[in-house]
């Protein structure tokens, strides 16, 4: 009696097919983020090869409390305020303009973004952040 043996799969995996797949992923992924435009503001970080030209311009300063408050200049003066003053002393050439954000430690984030939302506004594209 002749019984033939079934033969078995292979259990060996093809990897060319898989490799090629993750290659035109790759170059899918490269080719399609260099078309993304970041949506981000012009920060002007401390240290920067500018620095000497934006120091040497007289800027204002935001201060940002803990609690809340905000200071222009040293005086405390209410969020709507701020920005009534902002748009003045930017009113010429507000790209031209400059001014120093400077919260305290422990300042929530909200109130940092409710000034640069008032500087994005404004089209003041001059804006210094500080740390302590």
């Amino acid at each position: 009696m002749g019984i033939k043996k079934r033969s078995k799969a292979s259990a060996e995996f093809n990897m060319s097919s898989l490799s090629d797949i993750i290659f035109l992923l790759l170059i899918f992924f490269m080719l399609t983020s260099g078309l993304v435009a970041p949506n981000a503001l012009n920060l002007k970080l401390p240290g920067s090869s500018n620095a000497k030209n934006i120091i040497s311009r007289r800027t204002d300063e935001v201060r940002i409390s803990p609690e809340g408050g905000f200071f222009l200049n040293g005086r405390r003066l209410d969020l709507k305020v701020v920005a009534q003053e902002l748009e003045r002393r930017s009113s010429p050439t507000p790209t031209d303009y400059n001014f120093t954000i400077a919260p305290e430690k422990g300042t929530p984030v909200e109130h940092v973004v409710a000034v640069m939302d008032i500087a994005l506004r404004l089209n003041i594209n001059g804006i210094l952040t500080a740390e302590e």
